[in-house]
């Protein structure tokens, strides 16, 4: 473990040190920098599409605050941040000096290396000034490794007031009826899609926590949708499911397709409201009622952060420090809210008049109450939990052993995630909308030479998307640059991955 030490020369300030590079954990120290962080440095930066001017534009003012005479010459590149962690792992090296991404690529980048971890000040200044679930999302055993940029992703319930009564908006029930009766869909993506569908769960008390250690690996999980209250939570799913008019979905666009209600989040905000118009409402989830007893519909709530890559110069490591804690303070943060309607983490943003005078946000913060900070999680748990909303649907009305055995089926695939062979987790697979599947089967794989792996023959049609995982999980997969492989023409193939280092090529050859 290497400490690195820069001597006072001028008035100090504490700043944070990345861990070396080459994934090798490295022990952060809080550092005393002065002038000697003046000069120039060229910086990579990913952010969203979106938000590339107003990046730039803080930068700028940076350059003209900071105390130390630095100037960050920075090359701001547009990289979602549902495609930032597949580049970074895919090559640390070449991927941005900072980065944005989805919380719940966070694990499979800490066990990459791809994340610096932040030293004590930066930590302290972090969780004092955000919210604790974005704080939450962001650690790793006792460490931080990230800056909260966002706290906005999350759900609730979008409608459309000439269909649904105000008087109905707390009840499932109610509003599933209103649905029937107008002959409009109640949208809200169960089949799909795990993170709406634990709703439910959440609702009845039930809880799926994962714990990871020092280096993102997870170890164990305490989960309880198994459970009398996980009982009572299907019973209520299949109430919804089961209606005429349900629909599996949370695309806002939906309201054109003949919703009156769409479970979404802020993202969908101006769709709705360029649909809508006067109509649009926007309200917390409401509750459903199983034997006498209401249960407010729960959510996940999740977040966006930001990321510095690991630096063998500690000079350059603390510079990216400091910018990065300047792009995700309280002022930048503001700017992102009121130039793209970003919901901030910074506690003081949260509680400005503007934020919660914004109707999605609103919304988002009634809905907070109820809502489960989503922490780290496996990524196999994506694809076993979204099963359960179809079981339900397919279980008879009122059949309890039915709905049991669901939940049965559930913790079984759930358990067996630690008793994984170290072969089966190493193993790879095929997964995506073929053969008659929707992302819910794993074709084996089997190594033909070092680092070449080959599936069995599979019928693929034009159109049809997929990729290659390990160990039926998502932490490490490949398609084409982030995305799916798709498939051109209709054949017998044999699925074909070679692996180079962190590389992952794919290749269809036709049988």
């Amino acid at each position: 473990m290497k400490k690195f030490l820069a001597m006072l020369l001028a008035l100090a300030m504490i700043f944070t040190l990345a861990a070396c590079g080459g994934g090798e954990t490295k022990e952060e120290a809080e550092e005393e920098v002065s002038a000697d962080l003046a000069g120039t440095y060229d910086v990579t930066i990913w952010v969203a599409d979106a938000a590339v001017d107003l990046t730039k534009q803080q930068i700028e003012d940076f350059n003209k605050t900071n105390e130390f005479g630095i100037v960050i010459n920075a090359k701001v590149e547009p990289v979602s941040e549902a495609d930032a962690a597949t580049l970074m792992i895919t090559d640390v090296q070449a991927g941005g000096d900072i980065y944005c991404f989805a919380q719940d690529q966070f694990a499979r980048l800490v066990q990459a290396g791809a994340l610096a971890k932040l030293g004590p000040s930066a930590a302290d200044f972090v969780k004092a000034n955000n919210d604790a679930g974005v704080v939450a999302a962001a650690t790793a055993g006792e460490e931080l490794y990230a800056y909260p940029l966002t706290s906005d992703n999350g759900y609730f319930m979008y409608y459309d007031k000439s269909v649904i009564p105000e008087e109905d908006l707390d009840s499932l029930e109610k509003l599933i009826a209103d649905c029937e009766a107008a002959n409009k869909y109640f949208a809200f993506e169960m089949d799909t899609s795990a993170w709406y569908m634990a709703s439910f769960f959440f609702a009845t008390g039930c809880v799926s926590e994962w714990t990871t250690d020092a280096d993102g690996k997870f170890v164990s999980v305490k989960d309880t949708f198994n459970s009398p209250e996980g009982l009572i939570a299907v019973k209520g799913m299949q109430k919804l499911v089961q209606s005429p008019m349900f629909l599996s979905s949370s695309d806002a666009a939906a309201f054109d397709q003949g919703a009156a209600i769409v479970v979404c989040g802020t993202w969908g905000y101006e769709t709705v409201s360029n649909i809508l118009g006067d109509n649009l409402g926007a309200t917390d989830l409401p509750s459903f009622e199983v034997d006498g007893k209401e249960y407010h519909l729960g959510s996940f709530n999740g977040c966006k952060l930001m990321g510095v890559k690991p630096q063998s110069d500690p000079t350059r490591a603390a510079v990216l420090h400091k910018l990065a804690q300047y792009l995700t303070g309280e002022q930048c943060q503001m700017e992102r809210f009121n130039a793209l309607s970003w919901g901030p983490s910074n506690l003081v943003d949260q509680a400005s008049p503007e934020v919660q005078a914004n109707p999605g946000l609103a919304a988002l913060l009634a809905q907070a109450p109820y809502s489960v900070p989503q922490g780290q999680i496996h990524g196999s748990w994506w694809d076993i939990a979204k099963v359960i909303a179809s079981e339900v649907k397919a279980a008879p009305a009122g059949d309890e052993a039915a709905l049991q055995a669901a939940l049965d089926n559930y913790y079984n695939k759930i358990s067996a995630l630690f008793e994984m062979t170290e072969e089966e987790m190493n193993a790879w697979g095929v997964i995506g909308a073929i053969c008659g599947t929707n992302w819910d089967t794993d074709f084996p794989m089997t190594e033909v030479e070092p680092g070449v792996f080959e599936s069995e023959e599979l019928e693929l049609h034009a159109g049809e998307e997929f990729k290659c995982r390990q160990g039926g999980s998502w932490d490490v997969n490949f398609g084409v640059d982030g995305e799916n492989f798709k498939v051109e023409a209709d054949g017998t193939y044999v699925v074909r991955l070679t692996i180079d280092g962190d590389n992952g090529t794919i290749e269809l050859i036709q049988k």
